[in-house]
């Protein structure tokens, strides 16, 4: 493992972090560099001490979103003409990248897709342990403003797994059906988390729960299910060998660490690149329990059928999809056009889709003006709050609650509708 520190202490203060705010969007919010940000990083790009991690990420999502004429004046600080020969780029900005991984740099910069085998290359390199950092941070920023395809997460999936630690291999002792919880890692800042009362619907429902949960890779730092987990007492998960031990109430709860340190190892490099590169989307719908539906949120609703897409690629059965949850949450807004998204493959091999939206008379009683805001929520009150409604079927919090049943109801419903897909239909 490189010795280069992965964590900058205040990663939105440098030069290059405001520049990677400011380009770093996507493909249809990027926006030109102003003046005076422009000088400072170009004077951060020529000074070496600058965080190899950032000075990839920046030069990524500015190739990734094109250069304006203004910005055209940074490439004298890599080589004249270095933005129009990737070789030549790559060579300039990544010296100490091994020489086979040259096609796939090359083939990034000049804004090409990835094949299966590309990409699953690149990941085992992402996930390794070569020094270039400089461009494990152009690789996650290209494909981030660009938009990873389908066979760039199929690739990169796959070099996850084998990231794996052995307890979570090719074989699930479990003795039921599982149902995988996983929203965003970096949690909420202005609301309560539902997951562990949604494990003990699920569980209620005859299936094992298990959440996915991990350190905040950022922007949000405030909350997230990993604290509510710990501060709840959960049972986390070892190995998959521990799937034969049934769990009452929350089920069981998988933290990255455990999972992969690989993967975990990337939290720093995350919040050292700013933006929310492709492990955003894709620890979430990683498959090592072998769960058979898989429960998760987005938060920009373009996502919502490639998450639904991601997830049966990743082996399982089915997946519900929350859309406008609160700040990309598993818990739906009572007040927003939030609404869950079915997908399932059958027994056939036939795919299917469903929507279920919140705001349809079936959900009307659930229905508020507004959401409520907590400033800065803290996961001693959101545990105190969760404890309390499993105890006593209410908390202390009118619209904690109200949610949590509109939750129950809108999941219910599509897992109603998967069960009636996945039921074996008689032969004519």
């Amino acid at each position: 493992m490189s010795m280069i520190n992965l964590d900058l202490d205040a990663p939105v203060d440098t030069p290059l972090g405001r520049g990677i705010k400011h380009i770093g969007i996507g493909k249809y919010g990027s926006k030109p560099l102003p003046d005076d940000l422009l000088a400072e990083c170009r004077a951060a790009l020529a000074d070496p001490a600058s965080h190899p991690l950032q000075r990839g990420a920046f030069l990524g999502a500015l190739l990734a979103k094109g250069p304006t004429p203004a910005e055209m004046a940074l490439e004298e600080v890599i080589g004249k003409g270095a933005f129009s020969h990737p070789t030549f780029f790559i060579n300039k900005v990544c010296p100490d990248l091994p020489v086979g991984m040259h096609p796939i740099a090359t083939k990034l910069v000049r804004g090409h897709n990835l094949q299966v085998s590309e990409a699953h290359q690149l990941g085992d390199y992402l996930f390794g342990d070569d020094n270039c950092e400089t461009f494990r941070g152009l690789a996650a920023s290209i494909m981030r403003v660009r938009h990873e395809t389908n066979e760039e997460y199929l690739g990169l999936m796959r070099a996850a797994e084998s990231t794996f630690s052995p307890g979570f291999g090719p074989i699930s002792c479990a003795d039921r059906p599982l149902v995988q919880l996983a929203e965003p890692f970096d949690g909420v800042e202005n609301s309560y988390l539902i997951t562990p009362l949604l494990g003990q619907f699920f569980q209620k429902r005859g299936y094992g729960a298990i959440s996915m949960v991990g350190r905040s890779g950022g922007p949000k730092f405030t909350l997230n299910a990993l604290d509510l987990c710990m501060h709840l007492g959960c049972q986390f998960l070892q190995s998959n060998h521990e799937l034969d031990t049934p769990l009452d109430r929350y089920g069981w709860v998988l933290d990255q660490k455990a999972l992969s340190p690989a993967l975990n190892r990337w939290v720093d490099r995350r919040r050292t690149i700013i933006k929310r590169p492709f492990l955003a989307t894709l620890e979430k719908v990683l498959n090592p329990c072998h769960a058979q539906i898989l429960v998760t949120s987005v938060f920009h609703i373009t996502y919502q059928m490639k998450m639904a897409e991601l997830a049966l690629m990743a082996g399982f059965d089915a997946a519900i999809v929350m859309k406008r949850g609160l700040e990309g949450s598993l818990a739906p807004s009572t007040s927003r056009a939030s609404g869950i998204l079915c997908a399932v493959r059958t027994h056939r091999g036939h795919l299917f889709y469903q929507h279920f939206e919140a705001d349809s008379p079936t959900f009307a009683s659930f229905r508020t003006e507004s959401d409520q805001q907590y400033d800065h929520p803290l996961a001693t009150d959101n545990a105190r709050l969760v404890q309390q409604f499993m105890a006593e079927g209410f908390s202390a919090d009118a619209d904690f609650d109200n949610r949590v049943r509109l939750a129950q109801a809108i999941y219910g419903r599509g897992l109603d509708w998967i069960e009636g897909q996945l039921r074996p239909q008689p032969v004519d």
